[in-house]
Parts: C-alpha cells; structure tokens; sequence
C-alpha cells in the first residue's frame, strides 16, 4: 500500500498523545489505530529496548529453517543481486514465518541488531507492539509503516513495509524491508522492490512444491529415471538411478569428485556410443528396448525407453530423458501385478493334534533355510497351501511365487513352460526366470518327464538356463518347492523319475499327514473354513451344529481337507439357516444322492471319486447295495475297489 507522505513532526505528536494521555488522533490510519490500541491493552512498554526475549527454542528453531530452507535460500540469492540498492537506503530484509517467528535476516543489521541475535524471535504484536510485519499480518495486505507509527519507540527511526506470501493460496511468510536512517525513500520503488520479491518467492515455492511432489513421484516409481545431457552428464536422477549409479561406478579420489560432482554415462557404461542413449542425441528414441550396458563392475540388462527432449536453433538435441529398468526387478513386478504372491501363510494352516503340530513347526523352520523342499502327502492334504505358507515365511517373501502344474501339459509345452522359448524374433521367459528371486512351486512333480527333470536339475546346480531355440545363458536365483502325492523316492528306485532332481528337491522333506489321521483337527478346520468362506464373500458366519461335527470327524475323507473343504462349502451356501446341520451335509459336495448318478457318467465319476474308489463308502453314500454299484461300475468302465 503507498501511502502519502506524512510530516514526522505529526505522527511523533499522534503517538504521544495516544501513549501518554489515550487519546487517539483521526487522522491515525485505522489499521495503526487499532494496533496501538491493542499493543496498550497487551501492556507493552513502548519506551524499552526491542523486546527479544521471546525467542523459539534453539532446536525448534533449527527444525524451522530446515523445514523453510527453499525460502530461505531463494531470498539469500535474490537479495544478493541487489545489494548496493539495500546499502543505498540502509535497508534490511526480513524472512518472517506465518506466526511472526524472524527466519533469516538479510543484508544490514535489523534495529542495530545482529542476525544472530534477530533470527529466531517472535515479532508479532504480542511481542514487540506495532510493526508492519503484525499489520501485515492482521489485514493480510502490502503495509508501509512510517517510523513513528511503529510501538517500540527505538524502532521509529526508519520506516518498514511489509507484505504476506501465499503459496498456493495459504499464508506462508511475511517479507519486510526495513530502513534504519531517516532518508528520503523512495517509497514506490521499495514497495516494487518489495512485491517482486513476493511474487518471485511465492511463484518459487509453488514451483518447488509442484517438483518435489513430481520428485516424490518418481523416488516411488521402479523405473530408474535419467536427464542426460549431451556429454553423458547426468542432470537429474530419481532415487532408484541415484542407486544405481552408485551402485556401478568407478571409484573416485576425493579431488576426483569436487572436479566432477555429477555422474557421467559416457565414463560409467563402456558400450556408451551403442547405447539408444547415444543415438537419441541424434533424434532417434526407442521405446521399451532389451539394452545390455557393459560397466566396469558389471554387466546389466535392462528395458529402456529413450525420449529426446527440447533441441536448439540448429535442431541438436540439448538432452535426453531415460527410463530404465533392470530385466529381473521387471519380472518380479510383472509377477507381482499378475498375483503371483503367497494366498496364505502357515498361520492359516490350523489343527490342535500333535502331528500337525510337529508338520507346521518344520515348516517353519524349513522355510527360513535355503534348501529346495518336497511335500508329499495324499492328495488334498493342503500342499498347496503349505508352498505358500513356506514362501511367505521365507527370506524369498518379497519375491513372486509362480505355479506350474506338471501334469497340465504334453513334455514339449512343459519344457517350454518351465525354461522359456523363442517363437520367430521374439523370445519369451519362462517359470523359471519369472520366479527368479523368489519361488517356484512344482505341483505333481512326479509327473515330469525324466530328460525335463534332468535339464531342470542342472539348471538349479549351474544356476544358468537357457529358452528353448537359443543359446543365451541366463543367470536364475530360484528355490523348488515340489509337491507329490505319491512317495517320490520309491519312484526315483523304480526308474519312474529323475535321480539328479530327486537328489536336489529331497534336502528337505515334510510329509502332510491325511485328514483321518488326525481326526481332532477336524472341528477346528471346519470352523476355519466357514470363517474363511464368510471373509471371502462378505457374508455372515454360520455355525455348525454338534450333531454335524460327528458327522465329520465319523466319515474317513479320502480327498482329504480339499473334499472337506468341498462339502463345507456347498452347506454354506444352500443352508437357509444360520446353522449347518447333519442334514445340509453331502459327503460328496455337490452330488445328489439322487437317481441321477444312474444316468450320468460325469456324476457318478464324481461320486466315485468323492468316496475315495470305495465301494462299501459309496454304496452307503448312495443308499444302494454293493451290488448294484457293480452293475453301474460295470457300465461306466469303472475297475472295483476292494472295500
């Protein structure tokens, strides 16, 4: 706010007045008036030294310039260029926070005061009495205060204008210029001085908060981001690139550094100039390229995309933007958004037997060790979910856990699945590279072909794989967790499978034991899995009735947890009440014990299947005599049991 001039000799006789005899001049501004007004009522000695006492803790205070140092740099850097206009007029500068704490002082001595002895005190009305700066503050506008309106009579020698920052739209600061000489000032020009410093800092911060939040987006992406200038200069780098320049470069002397702060591509990767870094300074970018970068300390593989940026008057490239990421932490991202996670820890394995007990207590303590693993056990006795349980509990738990059924395919799909292949000119991984850093979990590895198991087998030894149709070795990192429902030593005696692989997925063994082997566990994992049932689907929890439980723990469940898991799922969902009863059970999930199984194949298969091949379980499924079943066994081509 300009202000006319006002005669000295006046203000001085307005302020006496008022300190002296309360009487309040009209011709004081409205704003001063009612600060003088108040810095009476607060009781504030006009005619004692500037009272700065009121000083935040030196700790405190350190934290505050820490929190504001872009502020506090920018103006130190602004205020320097202008220098002899602030020595001219005898003029100081004041950084003040919102709540009228003294941040930094620049060029001349505030009130004869060393920046030392300024920074870090309150000047607000509370503290000092009238200023500019509490003006300023209260009415949140540009304020030139003349010296004798100001409450500390020592201050009244000068004059001061002060004005509030917004950053993007919230009151941050408050800058104050202040002369210490009663010269003739050139009041238009101060305050233009004044709002050019305002309006730069606050465009600065906005900036500087518009690129620290760009900044904080980047530190968080996986990718490795580069600035690269002509000469192989690394002007910016995000957190990960910063990581990994470090990670790679040459070691430098002390002397070394100070010559050269910043990272230089063209001295770190020996295959610069074949780089697409290198060719995107001649305008040619390239888009998620497989790039090999040869370093002194290692050789990287990476997907890179290369985009050149502004170019000048002669159509040059002045620089390049590079996002890159390391082939391995891709594969462990794909794998992760593909849900290539563990479902289920041990934790979620429950049972109160003494058997279980001691199975989860090995799984445990296997899992933190580095052997491959073999589960064996009945089919449906949860080797699955003990593979995730293991992975989770393991020190590969940040790693993906892929899953391949080896009994799935034909022996060539397989080995493809497994060691990845060439189709034409493009290349694609496999199971064994996507799991690498992590686990691979090999369900009904029985069922592998013994010269698969063989190659897979001196894969894990070497370390190294090679996709089908190439000869490129790649390094993998990968433990086996294999499952087998049969015993796969006894397989291994009999030729029926690989010895190299048995050898090196048999170092640690956990063999699950069947549902009717441990009978106590039955009632708590019903309860478990109608607790599950019930998160999954957002639905209310029903109870089982007693008289269900032994109906449970009576019947032999050939397939285990998995066809308990079954039948407790179809009474979940087709009980109408909130208890399951004896009634809602069918021990074959959901096969009726209807006259439908006398007519379809695929049902009485299931039913078949349900009562483990037992003939007499079956027959009393059904409610028919044996029999019977051997007349239907007989049409379906099914081989008898003995019961």
């Amino acid at each position: 706010m300009i202000r006319e001039h006002r005669s000295r000799e006046k203000l001085e006789a307005y302020y006496d007045a008022f300190t002296k005899n309360g009487v309040m001049d009209k011709n004081v501004h409205p704003w001063v008036a009612e600060s003088w007004r108040r810095s009476k009522e607060l009781g504030i000695d006009g005619e004692a030294k500037m009272d700065i006492s009121h000083r935040v803790p030196a700790d405190t205070f350190a934290q505050m310039q820490a929190k504001n140092r872009t502020a506090i740099d920018f103006l130190g850097r602004m205020s320097g260029t202008i220098k002899e206009f602030f020595q001219e007029y005898n003029l100081s500068l004041l950084l003040v926070s919102a709540d009228c704490v003294v941040l930094k002082s620049y060029s001349l001595p505030f009130y004869q005061l060393t920046p030392g002895e300024i920074e870090g005190v309150r000047v607000g009305v509370e503290e000092v009495g009238t200023s500019s700066i509490s003006v300023a503050r209260d009415h949140m506008s540009t304020f030139w205060m003349f010296g004798p309106e100001m409450w500390v009579r020592e201050c009244q020698l000068g004059e001061a204008c002060s004005t509030p920052v917004m950053v993007d739209g919230e009151f941050t600061y408050i800058i104050t210029l202040v002369s210490m000489e009663q010269l003739p000032m050139p009041q238009d020009a101060v305050i233009s001085l004044l709002l050019t410093l305002k309006n730069a800092l606050e465009i600065h911060m906005e900036e500087s908060v518009r690129i620290r939040a760009e900044e904080a987006l980047l530190d968080a992406t996986p990718f490795a981001v580069y600035h690269v200038m002509p000469g192989g200069e690394v002007a910016y780098a995000n957190k990960l690139g910063h990581e990994r320049l470090h990670a790679i470069h040459t070691k430098k002397s002390e002397k070394e550094k100070q010559e050269t702060p910043k990272e230089n591509l063209g001295s770190l990767i020996l295959n610069y100039r074949h780089t697409p870094i290198f060719k995107g300074f001649r305008g040619i970018p390239s888009y998620n390229k497989e790039v090999t970068w040869i370093t002194a300390a290692k050789t990287y593989e990476d997907i890179t995309t290369v985009v050149p940026l502004e170019r000048d008057s002669d159509q040059a490239v002045k620089s390049v933007a590079v996002v890159s990421m390391p082939i391995e932490d891709l594969r462990t991202l794909v794998a992760h958004a593909a849900g290539y996670t563990a479902k289920y820890s041990l934790n979620s394995m429950v049972g109160i037997s003494q058997t279980f007990e001691t199975v989860k207590a090995k799984a445990a303590r296997v899992a933190k060790n580095k052997h491959h693993v073999l589960l064996q056990g009945e089919a449906g006795t949860g080797k699955q979910r003990m593979a995730h349980g293991i992975h989770q509990a393991s020190p590969r738990a940040a790693g993906p856990l892929i899953t391949l059924r080896c009994g799935d395919s034909t022996p060539e799909l397989l080995e493809q699945e497994i060691f990845g292949v060439v189709h034409g000119e493009v290349s694609h991984q496999g199971r064994l590279e996507l799991a690498s850093g992590g686990t691979l979990f090999l369900d009904e590895i029985e069922k592998m072909p013994i010269p698969i198991a063989d190659k897979l087998a001196k894969a894990l030894e070497t370390g190294k794989a090679c996709r089908i149709g190439e000869k490129v070795e790649r390094p993998i990192d990968v433990r086996i967790i294999a499952a087998c429902d049969s015993d796969l030593r006894r397989l291994t005696e009999r030729g029926l499978f690989a010895q190299s692989l048995y050898e090196i997925v048999s170092k640690s063994v956990i063999r699950l034991p069947s549902i009717r082997s441990r009978r106590d566990d039955i009632p708590v994992l019903a309860e478990h899995i109608i607790s599950e049932l019930a998160e999954q689907h957002q639905m209310k929890p029903k109870k089982i009735d007693p008289a269900t439980v032994k109906v449970l723990m009576d019947y032999d469940w050939p397939g285990n947890i998995k066809q308990l898991q079954s039948a407790l799922e179809y009474a979940f969902f087709n009980t109408k009440g909130k208890v399951i009863k004896p009634t809602d059970i069918s021990l074959m999930g959901d096969v009726k014990p209807d006259n439908k199984w006398k007519e379809d194949r695929a049902i009485f298969v299931k039913a078949w299947q349900a009562a483990g091949g037992n003939v007499s379980r079956l027959a009393n499924l059904l409610g028919v005599s044996r029999v019977t079943l051997y007349r239907y066994m007989k049409k379906f081509g099914l081989e008898k049991s003995r019961s």
